[in-house]
């Protein structure tokens, strides 16, 4: 029974090799994120409740490249498998051009309604914080910020192939080095030292749109300058042309990913959005164990990656009872890492709070808040995996129902009556959504089970 679910070595050191580098890019990114947002945190509360509306809103732009580029990665991982590497150029090119077309619709949607966007998450009190005051830092930081949507977008597409490719230390380097500019930056012009001006939350917003640029200048330039181990970057630019047939595969299997990430980040702004209305202390503690929570949960985003590349390769290779042995020895690993690092978060809960420069609501918020999202952890493991695991065969169609169709059918209304209708404290409110997410588990867990995704799109063959 125990070798069902648990590996040999060999089989956690392959899943280690690409989960780690993932791992500690996404650990000292979120670290840094937490930093940046501690320095921000300790000029005022308006300020760093500013930047995390913005950040909110910007959320949607960044799921909505993932979930578009993601349909086309799937293709990748199994073009890789069977050694097609004119498969993997025509998916970059795709990337490239949905990445123009969804920055274009960034600028229009952010540069049209910025500030009618903010102001949904400012119709509350003014408890912990100057309304106005809040509206105004949040606008500098979003007008800043929008310079650096295209080098984003330019990052996922070579980062996000090749770690498709299997090759994930050197996005994982370019990662490191752009959040150590972006540290070293948010210090020089957040708080204006050794000559450089203090610009406060309009210099956090200028040091972000640096280190997107020097990330995209690395991963871009290391691929085009090791085209034997990139042999598919050669010839990418030849032509920007794509065959409609291609568009058509790639749009069919990617657009309800697209759909999915925009509607699920779309529904977890709704989400905040309802918590907002309780005032702006819940504004500034929601960031606060959000942020915290992130550096912690790096463990399990990854196991998501790895199934991703692991399954995504052995489907493309026609490896199906390996797939399915592996993804299962995945998941279980993914739950009990997850399980350890919610104990942690809960035990930690009321120390980071007490680094920001907040109100003591905030800050009890904030605890309250890590408390809960430590608890469903290992709840949270299962599903991401689970929904990985699915969309590593092509059933992105399925992915979308599991994810954002709960999300607006059940989530989202319930929060909405929750928060406007009752008289329940925010925790308990954030506490009844977590626990309502159990009914996606039971159906994950159901549909990986009986292998529905087993499927190689790249031959069109079903297991």
């Amino acid at each position: 029974m125990l070798k069902k679910y648990i590996g040999d070595r060999a089989f956690y050191r392959r899943v280690l090799a690409i989960t780690v580098p993932i791992m500690v890019q996404m650990g000292i990114s979120n670290f840094v994120s937490l930093l940046d947002n501690i320095m921000v945190g300790r000029i005022g509360t308006e300020q760093m409740s500013g930047v995390a509306i913005v950040n909110q809103l910007l959320f949607v732009f960044y799921l909505c490249i993932f979930g578009g580029f993601a349909g086309a990665g799937i293709f990748t991982a199994q073009y890789y498998g069977c050694g097609d590497h004119e498969g993997i150029r025509q998916t970059m090119r795709y990337k490239l051009w949905l990445g123009a077309i969804l920055f274009a619709g960034a600028l229009v949607v952010f540069l049209g309604y910025g500030p009618q966007l903010i102001d949904l998450y400012l119709n509350g009190s003014n408890d912990g914080g100057d309304l106005a005051a809040t509206l105004g830092y949040a606008q500098k930081y979003l007008y800043i910020s929008l310079a650096g949507l295209p080098a984003f977008a330019m990052v996922q597409v070579y980062a996000n192939t090749l770690r498709e490719c299997g090759e994930t230390v050197v996005p994982m380097k370019a990662g490191l080095t752009a959040v150590f500019v972006n540290l070293a930056f948010n210090y020089l012009l957040i708080y204006g030292k050794f000559g450089f001006p203090e610009l406060g939350v309009q210099g956090a917003a200028i040091a972000t749109v640096i280190a997107r640029f020097v990330e995209m200048t690395i991963v871009v330039s290391w691929a085009h300058t090791h085209k034997e181990k990139c042999p598919y970057i050669q010839g990418l630019y030849r032509t920007m042309h794509l065959p409609a047939r291609l568009i058509r595969k790639y749009f069919i299997t990617g657009s309800p990913l697209l759909v999915n990430e925009a509607l699920w980040s779309l529904g977890m702004a709704f989400l905040t959005q309802s918590y907002s209305v309780r005032g702006l202390n819940v504004v500034a503690g929601q960031n606060i164990s959000s942020t915290i929570a992130n550096v912690f949960n790096v463990a399990f985003f990854a196991m998501g990656d790895a199934v991703a590349i692991i399954v995504g390769q052995l489907l493309g290779a026609g490896q199906y009872e390996k797939a399915k042995d592996e993804d299962r020895k995945i998941i279980t690993f993914s739950v009990l890492v997850a399980t350890g690092v919610g104990a942690v978060i809960f035990l930690t809960a009321p120390l980071f709070p007490r680094l920001y420069n907040t109100t003591p609501e905030a800050k009890t918020i904030a605890m309250h808040f890590l408390m809960v999202q430590a608890i469903f952890t290992p709840q949270n493991a299962l599903l991401h995996t689970s929904y990985f695991t699915i969309r590593s065969g092509g059933r992105t169609f399925i992915t979308f129902l599991f994810d954002s169709a709960f999300m607006w059918a059940v989530s989202v209304p319930l929060a909405y009556v929750l928060s406007r209708y009752t008289d329940l404290y925010v925790i308990w409110i954030f506490a009844i959504l977590s626990l309502s997410e159990l009914i996606k588990c039971v159906i994950g867990v159901v549909m990986v089970k009986k292998g529905i995704w087993i499927k190689n799109i790249v031959k069109d063959e079903e297991a």
